[in-house]
């Protein structure tokens, strides 16, 4: 494979999806090192577009970096996955109706920048919001108020990034995404509790939803492969 230098954003993109359906398709399992100088020379480039690829791969969940161990593929289950989903549609709930009950000026304000910029940002290509997704997260978290609440969905993170980025292979399914953080934010500002709890659950179904699309997809294709 040979991959023109010149032609760098080409290749940082490339580099990304070719990675990112390696680990998709399990060709690269959980624990597997993915390793820089490697990658690099099995596809013919420079480290630096292998580099990028790896660290927008760890800010998605898909890999992660360890100590004396450097990059490995993340170990996740859809098991365990299945599980998270279920647990969030308790917790996310709870801390949306914290957030609304506990809503203030500060937060407010918060809020209306946070939606203001994702309405801004509904018009564009769906990569452009890649990361989203964590920071409305993290602003609900923080908008409950609740230090145990935010200390234990924060550490539920590695597993909503995967899941939600594996879901959004399914088409549409980011700006569907987004246009439900954009109503669920709106109803935490208005204080509106009820509505909030609300949507924050129908989201955490459609994730589920989409996620689960993607595994059966997988699926089949490897039936397929191996047929």
């Amino acid at each position: 494979m040979k991959w023109a230098e010149d032609e760098l954003l080409s290749i940082r993109e490339r580099a990304y999806r070719y990675l990112k359906d390696l680990i998709l398709e399990g060709e690269y399992k959980p624990g597997d090192r993915l390793i820089e100088r490697e990658l690099a020379t099995k596809l013919n480039i420079s480290r630096t577009p292998i580099r990028e690829a790896l660290f927008r791969l760890e800010s998605q969940g898909f890999v992660k970096t360890v100590p004396r161990k450097g990059v490995i593929v993340t170990n996740i289950s859809e098991e365990e996955v299945i599980e998270v989903f279920t647990i969030l549609s308790s917790l996310e709930v709870l801390a949306a109706r914290l957030a609304a009950q506990r809503m203030d000026e500060s937060t407010q304000k918060e809020m209306d920048a946070k939606i203001a910029q994702l309405e801004k940002l509904e018009g564009q290509d769906e990569e452009s919001f890649d990361n989203e997704h964590i920071e409305m997260n993290m602003l609900l978290y923080k908008a409950s108020k609740s230090p145990k609440l935010y200390d234990i969905l924060t550490g539920l993170t590695d597993y909503i990034q995967m899941s939600a980025n594996m879901g959004y292979e399914t088409p549409g399914r980011r700006k569907e995404s987004l246009r439900e953080h954009i109503q669920m934010m709106k109803a935490l500002r208005n204080k509106e509790a009820e509505m909030a709890e609300y949507l924050t659950k129908i989201h955490i179904e459609n994730s589920k939803k989409a996620y689960i699309n993607f595994v059966e997809k997988q699926k089949e294709k490897k039936k397929t492969i191996v047929d």
